[in-house]
């Protein structure tokens, strides 16, 4: 026990904190995506597995053909935004559920992203080469310009999400009925939410690629965890420290650092040299616990009120 401890230098986990925070940044934007159908929807959508990937195949064969880094996220981009409208379409126009549609869609992206890298399980090009935005090479760098990103991304969102088209979206999903009667389509709704929010995902897929210099036919398997977890744990640590005061803009904002805190978190992990297979399952027992932490929070209070009403009446009757 002593040797594991002594084997553990603090100098190593400080070394990788940087490229945490890099990936964390990347896979917060990612999970902006998913805060948009998780909670403004309250749709289910498990096609971002697949989106992801989507973005990183499109990123790496468009880059292997030689063309700029900014046209190939915005073709990623627009391959996100069609594979959400496919997804909208299954579960609006052809009554087939939210969450089976995610799952069709996801497994229909399998066999087309493995079409764009030239059937291929995986397609690579030099990370520290000339072009690139984001890279492993160069990790301050990488930090900045996906910070960039994900704060270009928050205003887009709080801007969009302002106007009566984001207004009538986020209606959509708090309440349906009431949205269908002020004359909301909610059908068109989804749908457009089901596309940015994929769109968003392809686009974070496009800089996971860039950053790490290949893509992987099995790079987004998961995908959906790794989001929820930051947006749950983004929403968590933001009440913890706004409280009441936490808005739609601080929402946004603590989703990005929802996901930096969970890759500090893996790089923890691996530095304590933990078994890196059991990664999922620890994702999804911290998911599920701070999924708990609300529920948990809200049910300790009602029993507290229960029982000073219990005690109150008590001493009421006794008097």
């Amino acid at each position: 026990m002593i040797s594991y401890f002594e084997s553990l230098h603090i100098g190593n986990l400080i070394d990788s904190l940087p490229g945490a925070v890099a990936q964390g940044i990347i896979w917060g934007i990612m999970a902006l995506g998913v805060y948009i159908t998780f909670r403004l929807l309250d749709v289910a959508d498990l096609s971002v597995d697949g989106t992801f990937t989507t973005g990183g195949a499109v990123t790496v064969m468009m880059r292997l053909a030689h063309y700029p880094i900014w046209a190939c996220l915005i073709v990623a981009v627009l391959a996100g935004l069609i594979a959400g409208t496919v997804t909208g379409v299954l579960h609006t126009k052809l009554g087939i559920p939210a969450i089976l549609a995610g799952i069709l869609t996801q497994l229909a992206l399998y066999s087309i992203n493995l079409k764009i890298m030239d059937m291929s399980a995986n397609q690579s090009f030099a990370f520290n080469e000339d072009g690139l935005w984001i890279s492993l090479g160069n990790v301050p760098m990488a930090i900045l310009v996906s910070a960039i990103f994900a704060l270009a991304i928050i205003v887009l969102l709080y801007w969009y999400f302002g106007t009566e088209q984001g207004s009538a979206l986020r209606a959509t999903g708090s309440n349906h009925s009431m949205s269908s009667a002020q004359g909301i389509n909610i059908n068109t709704m989804k749908i457009i939410g089901l596309a940015i929010s994929n769109g968003i995902v392809a686009l974070s897929g496009g800089l996971m690629t860039q950053y790490q210099g290949f893509a992987d036919i099995n790079m987004g398997r998961g995908a959906i965890v790794t989001g929820l977890a930051a947006v749950i744990i983004g929403e968590v640590i933001g009440m913890a420290i706004l409280g009441k005061r936490m808005n739609f803009w601080g929402k946004l904002f603590f989703i990005v650092i929802g996901g930096i805190l969970y890759y500090v978190v893996v790089a923890v992990v691996l530095w304590l040299k933990l078994d890196s297979n059991y990664l999922k399952l620890f994702t999804a027992v911290i998911v599920a616990l701070f999924l708990a932490v609300p529920y948990l929070k809200k049910k300790s209070k009602s029993s507290f009120k229960r029982a000073k009403k219990k005690g109150a009446k008590l001493d009421a009757e006794n008097k």
